[in-house]
């Protein structure tokens, strides 16, 4: 059984980084100069967006659920590129710095795609809390996203 090495789609990697960054601007916009964005999602807790770092063209934010979910999710933090409309998993979990590709097995049993899989649980997240959240202090979350 031959077993085939992994690639890379970039294309695929790229096309999500741009759309988590189109979903994080729905989620950031109200924000404006307070820190903290929570949205309130049906018995899973809350998702906590906070703004950690602002440069003239980055910025990082720390996703992560807070309360007493059902799916609590580790800390993600996020690097949003204004210039390139692209935003980028750079931590998950207290984990810095995926490689693109792992070999497998390895000793922290990471998979190949480990940083592509990273990217998709944030989409995923962020695709939730646009669909079924809402601001807490009864303001509704933007509708839902088609990305």
């Amino acid at each position: 059984m031959s077993q085939q090495r992994y690639r890379i789609d970039l294309s695929g990697q790229h096309a999500e980084c741009e759309a988590n960054y189109a979903r994080l601007l729905r989620l950031l916009a109200p924000m404006e100069d307070r820190a903290v964005l929570q949205l309130g999602l049906p018995d899973d807790g809350t998702l906590q967006l906070t703004i950690a770092e602002t440069f003239p063209y980055t910025q990082t934010v720390e996703v992560a659920t807070v309360g007493r979910g059902r799916w609590p999710m580790p800390p993600l933090m996020v690097r949003l590129y204004h210039d390139a409309r692209m935003a980028e998993v750079i931590a998950c979990g207290g984990q810095r710095r995926p490689r693109p590709r792992y070999a497998y097995p390895n000793r922290k049993m990471f998979q190949p795609d480990e940083k592509e899989q990273w990217n998709r649980f944030l989409g995923e997240w962020l695709s939730h809390g646009l669909r079924h959240g809402r601001v807490l202090g009864g303001v509704p979350a933007a509708p839902p996203c088609e990305l």
